[in-house]
């Protein structure tokens, strides 16, 4: 299986994980599937009343510069550990 496919397996994954995982992994994961999908941000920042599109797009903005398959394989990487410790 290449990269890509194994990434949209687990962007799939990714929409099973518990309510309980935490709003900072959520945001680790929308950042890196957003750097993987689209690459730089290219969007200006939300502004102050816009507290989660914000939050969204300062985790995008975190992963900036990563190429398209470094963003993959670090989401691939964090959907495991997600999924493995909600298996725990």
């Amino acid at each position: 299986m290449g990269l890509k496919e194994d990434f949209e397996e687990h962007a799939n994954l990714a929409k099973t994980l518990p309510d309980t995982t935490t709003n900072e992994n959520l945001l680790i994961l929308y950042g890196l599937y957003k750097q993987a999908t689209v690459g730089n941000v290219n969007t200006s920042r939300p502004g102050m009343f816009s507290m989660k599109e914000r939050a969204k797009w300062d985790s995008w903005k975190a992963d900036e510069g990563k190429s398209c398959e470094e963003a993959m394989s670090d989401y691939i990487t964090k959907v495991k550990q997600l999924k493995e410790q909600a298996s725990a």
